[in-house]
Order: structure tokens, then sequence, then C-alpha cells
């Protein structure tokens, strides 16, 4: 199967592109080689391989939840450019 000029043409005016004639051979070129990769795929035997929901074998990647000791109060604001009452201030972004 290969698509002709005037497939080219008709998808380019679907997608409202204005493509010169250069442009249409070669959108012709590419797609008949995307064709052919298609062709070659659906070629390949594949009975016997267990289909997989995905490509990557996925897991959980959380950490258990452990209490351990973090940073004091104090350490933690020492940086900050201003602090009040033991908490960060912070410029406000959403106007009252």
């Amino acid at each position: 199967m290969s698509i002709s000029v005037d497939e080219v043409r008709h998808v380019a005016k679907l997608a409202r592109l204005e493509l010169d004639e250069a442009e249409i051979l070669a959108f012709q070129s590419e797609l008949n080689a995307l064709l052919g990769h298609f062709q070659d795929i659906a070629s390949l035997n594949v009975e016997g391989i267990e289909p997989k929901p995905h490509a990557v074998a996925l897991r959980n990647v959380w950490a258990d939840d452990v209490a351990r000791p973090s940073l004091l109060r104090d350490e933690a604001l020492r940086n900050a450019p201003v602090t009040r009452a033991g908490l960060f201030i912070v410029p406000q972004i959403i106007e009252d």
C-alpha cells in the first residue's frame, strides 16, 4: 500500500496546511516509508509472546514511611530571608 499525491493533498487540506509541490512530494515519500515500516512490524511472528500492559516493567518505588529525625526549626529557618514567630514569610502572590 502506498500513499498517493492526491491523498497527501487531501490530508494537508484537512489539517489546513499550505504545502507546495516539493513539500507534498517529500511528505509522500516519508509517509510511504512509514507505511513500509508498519508492514514490517505487521509481518513479525508474535505467536507465543505474552502481551504486556506497558513497555517498561513498572513497580512501586515508594520507600517505607518511617519516622526519622529531621531539621530543628531554627536550623530550617536559619537561611530564610524573612521569618516571624518561627514561620517562613514569603511575598504575597494573590491579591485580596
